[in-house]
């Protein structure tokens, strides 16, 4: 089992500065970093080194960091990976279009070492407890397998970023219960993890666009619900 201690870190920005902060205070902690400045060496680096988390900036030369994440995501092997964005923007658009192209936090600079290593640990500590949780859920004829992160429907195979996957699962452990975007966000994204409610819209919209409208309804006013109707 993976711990937050052997976890593999690209650290992605065009500041030096930040670059250093970043290496430092990761490497004292136990993991293993890399770097670059400019999400086309990102993704470049990425492919070498095969980080478990990604810390990234948004504004770059070359690529920005949003391009970089989708791009990235588009690779089998980066899928599942960890993105974090790093950024002076904190306005809404800035978020959401994150987490529209696959982000899995959002962080705004300047950068709290402490906070962010506590950040790091806390994922660590998800992806641990997931691995205790039943491996596998069927309803009707969609399985979803948590050890592989796929979704198949009959002979189907959906495959889904992590978030979304998570998402899914999370409402499908507990079939025909409402729960709360607040709820969604505290259990899917953490309740450490800074992140808006049109977060969740966003990844229930990603997510029925792949399996389908029926099998998450909204229910207006309150959340959402795995449907089995």
């Amino acid at each position: 089992m993976q711990t937050a201690s052997n976890y593999k870190i690209l650290v992605v920005d065009d500041d030096p500065d930040i670059v250093e902060l970043l290496q430092y205070n990761l490497t004292k902690e136990g993991y293993e970093v890399a770097q670059a400045d400019n999400g086309k060496r990102a993704i470049e680096e990425a492919k070498t080194f095969k980080p478990d988390i990604i810390l990234m900036d948004v504004m770059m030369p070359v690529l920005d960091g949003i391009a970089a994440c989708r791009q990235l995501r588009e690779i089998n092997d980066f899928r599942n990976t960890h993105v974090i964005f790093l950024t002076a923007r904190a306005e809404e658009f800035s978020e959401v279009a994150a987490f529209d192209a696959g982000a899995d936090d959002f962080i705004v600079k300047p950068i709290k070492p402490r906070a962010l290593l506590s950040r790091l640990a806390a994922f660590a500590r998800r992806e641990m407890n997931q691995e205790e949780e039943d491996l596998t859920i069927e309803i009707g004829d969609l399985r979803i397998d948590r050890t592989s992160f796929a979704v198949y429907r009959g002979d189907e195979k959906i495959t889904l970023p992590k978030k979304e996957f998570e998402l899914l699962a999370f409402l499908a452990a507990t079939p025909n219960k409402v729960f709360s975007r607040e709820e969604l966000l505290n259990n899917v994204w953490g309740s450490d993890v800074f992140v808006i409610a049109r977060t969740v819209d966003v990844h229930i919209r990603k997510v029925r666009e792949k399996i389908g409208e029926n099998n998450i309804r909204t229910i207006k006013g309150v959340g959402y619900k795995f449907n089995t109707d």
